[in-house]
């Protein structure tokens, strides 16, 4: 008699135990299936969702009081070049459509009085940020064209994440005294 009251006891302190521990095991076991779930895609900026519609982006640019200066049609793609969207930094985005439904966003930064430094210090928070959020970027290009009046570089790094791909990029052109220089983002859905 005295193993089953033993045991009853024993059964009794589980159960209180099981029942104190499950709730704080299934919030922590959501909190982490939401990071992952988070992890599996990379959602566009501006609170977009990809194959978000046309008629949608259109409606919150306009609501954003931004300005779609340009359409262009590109084999089975459109593209909107778009400024005016509050950032700092930002010249101008561009929405790609494929099936008027939203596949890509690129976002295209200039700072005119920026120096190369200046650049190149920007391009490595930019990559630092992204390589701590998703793992290190994957080197897509670094080249440097001197072989024309107009010098070229371009340095470009990669990160997947699930169905989505997220690219950053540096280019350069300089003749003489003039320059143009562009940091761009630019995030995909595959």
């Amino acid at each position: 008699m005295t193993n089953r009251k033993t045991d009853s006891v024993i059964f009794s302190i589980r159960s209180r135990a099981v029942r104190r521990i499950l709730p704080t095991a299934l919030i922590a076991f959501c909190f982490l299936g939401s990071s992952a779930q988070a992890l599996e895609e990379l959602l566009p900026p501006f609170g977009f969702r990809w194959n978000d519609s046309m008629a949608r982006v259109e409606a919150v640019l306009h609501g954003a009081k931004a300005k779609i200066v340009s359409r262009e049609k590109k084999e089975n793609r459109e593209v909107w070049t778009v400024e005016g969207l509050v950032h700092p930094g930002l010249k101008r985005t561009l929405f790609t459509f494929k099936q008027r439904g939203l596949l890509e966003v690129e976002l295209q930064y200039e700072y005119p009085d920026w120096t190369i430094e200046r650049y190149n210090q920007r391009m490595g928070e930019i990559r630092r940020y992204f390589d701590e959020k998703y793992g290190t970027g994957k080197l897509v290009s670094r080249s440097r064209d001197t072989d024309t009046d107009v010098i070229q570089t371009l340095v470009g790094y990669q990160w997947m994440v699930g169905a989505t791909m997220l690219e950053l990029f540096y280019f350069s052109a300089q003749h003489d005294a003039l320059v143009y220089r562009t940091i761009s983002v630019d995030y995909k859905a595959l």
